[in-house]
């Protein structure tokens, strides 16, 4: 599931896009929270999906509950570095 890198991290990498891991700061790109930036919290290989930190819908007894979002709807604007092997630096 990758998602397409922004244009600073592109041209220091020089790859247009990568895979999506929790702990990438991600902003969204379309939808009713366009515009939202957060921290991947969650990545569902299963479903195709990933949660975003702040963004989540209302319910209607009121409770929130986070929205899943389909990774080409959004553009990674820092990596989670962790994982050397990532990158292949």
């Amino acid at each position: 599931m990758g998602a397409m890198l922004s244009p600073e991290l592109r041209e220091k990498h020089g790859i247009k896009s990568i895979s999506v891991r929790s702990g990438d700061t991600v902003k969204v790109l379309r939808g009713d929270h366009k515009g939202k930036e957060g921290k991947v919290a969650a990545v569902n290989l299963k479903k195709m999906t990933i949660t975003v930190d702040g963004v989540s819908v209302t319910k209607s007894d009121g409770t929130e509950v986070p929205r899943p979002v389909h990774p080409s709807s959004v553009m990674i604007t820092k990596l989670e570095t962790k994982d050397e092997k990532r990158l292949g630096d």
